[in-house]
């Protein structure tokens, strides 16, 4: 009897695991696309009966978001959004491009022609839906060739660091997206990168990329464009403090 009983909790905590796992994730990925705007309140209680679920796994996906930065947790006031802190986007955007410039290199001397004819494809799913405005396609794409270049370098693992290094990054890039002309100089960035693995140039692939990711370096004239109340604010840039 005591056999059964164990079994039956481990069972109840393997699904309050399972649960919190999936709430996480589906609060994270709104997050990162701005389903969830930054700021917005979080609501246990609501978001536990949206899921049919206790309070508990809320809570400990929660937790889990706030760990990774992309939640704050105030006490006496409520749970919410994180808002995108400006002064740490500059560090992961140079990590991202150190990493991102080894995964290339090992690409361009691993690379196979199947292989490359995938990344052609890709590049053209990403020009397609540039097209079309589809910001989410277009992410799905452009995420897509930088893993894939990380797995023909034989990187997985570099992939892996680099989605977590730039949470932050692609939330404010998800909000420079749909400017005008953003997207269609992505996808001439890609074709760069690209070239240069075609043509075997380890150097040019890699200073392809760098120029690409250092594309994602902010300034006044875009955090212009967008709400305030989305951005913690660094003071000590002035490049980035708004008239």
């Amino acid at each position: 009897m005591l056999t059964v009983i164990g079994g039956s909790r481990d069972r109840q905590a393997a699904r309050g695991r399972t649960a919190a796992a999936s709430i996480h994730a589906l609060l994270r990925d709104d997050i990162l696309s701005l389903r969830l705007e930054p700021g917005s309140q979080l609501n246990e209680k609501d978001i536990a009966a949206q899921h049919g679920v206790s309070r508990t796994p809320v809570r400990e996906a929660l937790l889990r978001l706030s760990d990774e930065g992309l939640v704050d947790i105030i006490s006496k006031s409520g749970t919410y959004v994180s808002r995108i802190p400006l002064a740490d986007l500059p560090e992961a955007i140079t990590i991202r491009r150190v990493l991102e410039q080894l995964a290339v290199r090992a690409a361009v001397e691993r690379a196979t022609q199947s292989q490359i004819i995938e990344l052609r494809a890709i590049v053209a799913r990403t020009a397609e839906a540039a097209e079309a405005g589809d910001t989410e396609a277009f992410h799905r794409a452009d995420e897509g060739f930088h893993e894939a270049i990380a797995a023909i370098g034989r990187h997985p693992g570099v992939w892996a660091l680099v989605r977590h290094v730039k949470l932050q990054v692609d939330r404010f890039r998800r909000l420079t997206l749909p400017l005008e002309g953003r997207m269609v100089r992505v996808v001439a960035e890609h074709d760069a990168v690209l070239q240069a693995i075609e043509q075997r140039q380890p150097d040019a692939a890699a200073e392809a990329m760098g120029l690409h990711i250092d594309g994602l370096q902010i300034g006044a004239e875009d955090l212009r464009r967008f709400n305030p109340d989305f951005f913690l604010e660094d003071t000590g840039r002035p490049d980035l403090k708004r008239a």
